[in-house]
């Protein structure tokens, strides 16, 4: 491989701030909000325009669709981006659940509101770059931007890149699995021109649930047993008849998946109906590849919709997502790693930072949390090892298999993030490092805030 030198640079610091959290989705969103209603000044830089990562950028509007009536929820920052949505005409009935679909453009306006309400500093626009460090302390990060090279300085600063981009180049020892092991991404998208009164007949007249999710490639799925027999939007016939009529070719029998909303505008939105398997989020190329095929497969997906779906007769494409879906890349190894029978048989800590419903969705299995159990994540799993002045939120928080499949969740995310926000200002305010807190304070912000920690 040939090389370049890069010429040294001098970097204009253009900010400094207490808290700085790195990536705006539900676990980069939360911290910044906890954070800063905990008092401390704090500085949100995210890569895109706007906030929201999963929810705005991606479109996955079903934040909380695991929920039913015997459902334990968490609360706390994570249920007010719900209701905040809902109060902004932002929301609509989720299909398969007691939830509410969170519109992914509302959304974004919603986010505005709440980052400005709380006097967060936003910073959109800036991709992370590099770290900057003090020997094993993290005390800023470089971004590049339209404006170049800039630096920002802080006393804490929170991963909530997805990926572990800022523990991974700050030198935290991180694990991911081999590329044809890694969850499979998706292009989301939104559809207008439905029937929506003949759509919803055909979904009656051909009722389709969890069990029928075993219809070949990425959805041959392991249940508790419980979830087999309620409804699931589910869509696999049309895209099987394609295949069988010439339509999709035979090896993408992975088109299949869910449905959000059917809106009375004709608009059928969080199509979850495209998989690809063996994209790597943390390489470039993987996602220029995933992001073309995952489009071209979505055209096929509406094709076959609109020729063996009632009510579809007119269905078109009405927009993409801003960015592929990635579910699987990094994980930091934390001080805790959190277990597969963590999130399969109600783990309980005494460092607890929030609870979790037991929702686990991915890598062939399914449990929707329908008779109150829950589990507990743990304040040691937010702390990276081997880099002080950091802590880790959202999906790369260390895990097994399975229990990623339960912590990747947004709503997961988001109750992590808020632990990590109100920890990071509570280091801040006590000058004390973040492995040296009294944990009981933390639990106790968290309560102020309306979390539920036990």
């Amino acid at each position: 491989m040939k090389r370049i030198t890069e010429p040294a640079r001098e970097i204009d610091v253009v900010h400094e701030t207490e808290v700085l959290v790195v990536g705006s989705g539900p676990g980069g969103l939360s911290a910044a909000l906890a954070a800063a209603r905990a008092g401390v000044d704090v500085t949100l830089v995210e890569r895109f325009g706007c906030f929201g990562g999963n929810i705005t950028v991606v479109g996955v509007e079903g934040m909380h669709w695991y929920r039913h009536e015997a459902t334990v929820e968490s609360d706390g920052i994570p249920r007010e981006f719900e209701e905040a949505a809902k109060a902004a005409g932002a929301a609509v009935p989720e299909s398969q659940s007691l939830s509410y679909e969170i519109d992914s453009e509302g959304f974004k306006l919603v986010a505005d509101r709440m980052v400005e309400q709380a006097g967060i500093h936003p910073m959109l626009h800036r991709a992370f770059v590099a770290p900057i460090m003090e020997g094993d302390r993290i005390i800023g990060i470089i971004t590049e931007s339209k404006a170049g090279r800039e630096a920002i300085l802080a006393q804490v600063v929170i991963d909530a890149t997805g990926d572990a981009d800022v523990a991974h180049r700050a030198g935290a020892p991180c694990e991911k699995a081999a590329r044809e092991d890694l969850m499979a991404a998706s292009v989301m998208f939104h559809a207008a021109g439905v029937d929506r009164k003949a759509f919803l007949a055909g979904v009656q007249a051909d009722p389709q649930t969890y069990k029928d999710w075993g219809g070949g490639g990425e959805w041959n799925i392991e249940t508790s047993g419980k979830e087999d027999e309620m409804f699931s939007p589910f869509l696999h016939k049309p895209f099987q008849q394609a295949i069988e009529a010439g339509m999709i070719p035979p090896h993408l029998n992975t088109i299949a998946g869910t449905w959000g909303a059917a809106h009375e505008s004709g608009e059928l939105t969080y199509m979850n109906l495209v998989h690809l398997a063996g994209i790597d989020g943390t390489d470039p190329a993987d996602l220029t590849r995933g992001e073309i095929e995952g489009r071209r497969q979505a055209m096929l997906a509406l094709e076959a919709l609109r020729s063996f779906t009632p009510g579809c007769e007119e269905i078109r494409l009405r927009n993409f997502g801003m960015s592929l879906g990635i579910r699987d890349t990094r994980k930091v190894q934390t001080v805790y790693r959190m277990t597969e029978g963590d999130v399969r048989e109600q783990g309980r800590f005494e460092d607890s930072i929030g609870i979790f419903p037991e929702f686990i969705d991915g890598y062939g299995v399914l449990i929707l949390p329908t008779t109150g159990r829950y589990f507990e994540v743990p304040y040691r799993n937010l702390l990276p090892q081997k880099v002080r002045g950091l802590l880790v939120s959202g999906r790369a928080t260390g895990g097994e298999k399975i229990a990623h499949a339960a912590t990747r969740n947004m709503a997961c995310c988001a109750v992590i993030g808020q632990g990590a926000g109100v920890a990071a200002a509570l280091a801040v305010r006590q000058a004390r490092d973040l492995d040296a807190l009294d944990v009981g304070e933390i639990q106790r912000g968290l309560l102020r805030q309306g979390a539920r920690v036990h």
